[in-house]
């Protein structure tokens, strides 16, 4: 490795200052031409972190949406959060936080303003209704796209149908869902795992009687 490779891994790891205001206006430009927030952000995200940036690979986006829709809080700020400690540790996850919180705080706060002296303007009612349709194309894109990177076994179709049963007929929290997945999801790697053993052993028994 050369004197420029390491010195360019080096910053990779540290974040250099021109590394973080990268990072931070890739996150706040996300926030700011997003709408709908929330999963309606994941497409946006896996664009700007996989194909604008290179911060991560698409399995390692789909790690980061995993690991994200699985603890509390707003995906797309857990998202920014994840992406930024993973690139330059705490100070990257503050600023990838901090970016991609921002324009939503500064909108919302001019939208309460504004809001509050049009009432219920038939345009600005019209106006939501459009939105909430995009919001929809987008978060139905994201599943999709999701569902080509994850979905490659019957095992993973089967326990894909069955949270979306548990949550959408029946009511379950998805807490709960994200749990039984991941116990599940343990289970059938140890199975997978002991019958893959198995079978090596088995082989390796054949061969040595055949010698």
């Amino acid at each position: 490795m050369t004197k420029e490779d390491q010195n360019k891994e080096r910053d990779k790891k540290t974040g250099t200052l021109r590394d973080l205001a990268s990072l931070f206006w890739g996150f706040f430009k996300l926030g700011l031409l997003t709408i709908g927030g929330g999963y309606a952000m994941i497409p946006q995200m896996q664009q700007v972190a996989v194909d604008d940036h290179h911060w991560l690979t698409e399995e390692e986006v789909v790690d980061c949406i995993a690991v994200s829709q699985s603890l509390p809080g707003i995906i797309a700020i857990n998202m920014a959060t994840y992406i930024g400690r993973r690139l330059y540790g705490l100070k990257g996850a503050i600023t990838a936080t901090v970016g991609v919180v921002l324009p939503s705080f500064i909108i919302i706060s001019l939208a309460v303003l504004v809001l509050g002296a049009i009432g219920d303007n038939p345009w600005i009612a019209g106006a939501f209704v459009g939105v909430k349709a995009a919001v929809c194309g987008l978060i139905l894109l994201s599943a999709i796209r999701l569902g080509k990177q994850i979905l490659r076994t019957p095992f993973q179709w089967v326990l894909m149908l069955g949270a979306l049963a548990a949550v959408g007929f029946f009511g379950i929290n998805a807490v709960w869902t994200i749990l039984a997945g991941v116990i599940l999801g343990i289970l059938y790697s140890q199975i997978r795992g002991s019958g893959k053993h198995g079978g090596d052993e088995t082989e390796q028994a054949s061969g040595k009687e055949a010698d």
